[in-house]
């Protein structure tokens, strides 16, 4: 069992940056694959960025590439996500998720059908 808890949500002006990180208990974090998804109120839950359980390797939605950088730390069973240039576009619930990895390209776990185990969400805010 993993339990990922989600923090560093708030509210931000449009152009501001935030840092979201997510704490897992997990015994054997570096065998997981973390992602971050995003729902906004009446919208479905949406992927934003995946990385490898190896942190090797990374994938982005179309929407954030440039902008959001996903990143862990396996020594401290860490994940973040770090978002610049926020946009009216992006405030959402963001939630980490984690799945057992059986290969090492983030783009697998781009679908929230993959993920084992999610957090409860951090709210992001932002004015315009």
């Amino acid at each position: 069992q993993v339990q990922l808890a989600e923090s560093g949500g708030g509210l931000v002006q449009t152009g501001d940056s935030l840092r979201l990180s997510c704490a897992a208990s997990a015994r054997s974090f570096s065998s997981y694959a973390m992602s971050w998804f995003r729902q906004a109120p009446w919208k479905e839950r949406d992927f934003v960025a995946a990385i490898s359980f190896s942190g090797s390797n990374t994938h982005y939605a179309d929407s954030v590439k440039g902008r959001f950088t996903i990143s862990r730390d396996n020594a401290k069973n860490m994940a973040y996500l770090q978002m610049n240039s926020l946009k009216p576009v992006d405030p959402a619930v963001y939630y980490c998720a984690a799945a057992l990895a059986y290969n090492d390209y983030a783009h697998t776990y781009s679908d929230r059908r993959t993920m084992d185990y999610w957090g409860k969400g951090t709210v992001v805010t932002v004015s315009s």
